[in-house]
């Protein structure tokens, strides 16, 4: 079974941020950066392959590295990570255990596990609490189901987040088996989000957008309500739940980020909206 990370960054020069992270294995390397090039760096039992590319847009860096990507399993990757140094015998465990698994959500070493300690099959709503550095997938299904990240949504979108949950969300449309296994073979610090600059208006706007994008208006609604009411100790200070429900309601209610889709379709096949 062949291993392969897959890391976003943005302006490296070289396979500095991969040893850094402790990864040992196959690494494939999506740099965002000003020139368009290739790069090929030995491991200690791999090798870093470095695309450079002048595309912006961690989606965009995500689908472009599931494209290029040659091995059995991969596993996303950001650049805050470290990595356990048995973390590719861990992969190899996990989906050997689990020979019908398609996808693997996998523990972080620091973060508190939003799931009970064991083995189990994720399905919606479950995988709302995924985070995309926990995500791995056998390769050859995802790409026979045609599964990729929505370029929509994710950094540098203006959108807000949530691509892993339309990710996840595909997924599991497409008949793909998701399971999360209590492995830690990580740690992430992420102390700073590219997209998150509190809780704003516009951060509950963008909220209503993408839920409405990949849940539907009448779940998105819902999950509103519920968001509102439960997370108010994490949002209060910033914002009364009366406004931001109220910028929720009018991220469904404009609907832009599916507007967006129907314009990059009109582009892609050349027929009017």
């Amino acid at each position: 079974m062949n291993i392969e990370v897959l890391m976003s960054c943005m302006h490296q020069e070289d396979d500095r941020l991969a040893r850094q992270s402790g990864l040992t294995g196959n690494v494939l390397v999506i740099n965002q950066c000003d020139k368009e090039g290739y790069a090929e760096y030995p491991t200690a039992a791999g090798l870093v392959r470095m695309y450079s590319t002048r595309q912006r847009g961690l989606t965009k860096s995500r689908n472009m590295a599931i494209d290029r990507a040659s091995a059995d399993v991969c596993l996303l990757c950001d650049d805050d990570e470290r990595f356990l140094p048995d973390y590719e015998q861990k992969l190899r465990q996990a989906y050997e255990m689990l020979p019908q698994a398609d996808v693997i959500i996998f523990k972080m070493a620091n973060r508190p596990s939003s799931f009970r300690d064991r083995v189990q099959r994720l399905r919606f709503p479950m995988t709302m609490k995924v985070s995309s550095w926990q995500i791995s997938f056998r390769r050859q299904p995802l790409m026979n189901a045609g599964v990729r990240f929505d370029p929509l949504l994710g950094a540098g979108t203006g959108n807000g987040g949530e691509e892993e949950l339309k990710f996840l969300t595909d997924c599991e449309k497409a008949g793909l088996q998701i399971y999360y296994v209590p492995m830690e073979i990580a740690s992430v610090a992420q102390e700073e989000s590219t997209w998150f600059h509190g809780f704003t208006e516009t951060f509950f706007e963008n909220r209503g957008a993408t839920t409405r994008y990949i849940l539907g208006t009448g779940v998105a609604s819902f999950y509103a309500l519920y968001y509102i009411v439960r997370k108010r100790n994490l949002y209060g200070q910033s914002i009364s739940p009366a406004r931001a429900l109220r910028a929720t309601f009018r991220g469904i209610r404009d609907d832009r980020i599916t507007r967006q889709k129907r314009v990059l379709e009109a582009e892609r096949t050349g027929v009017p909206e």
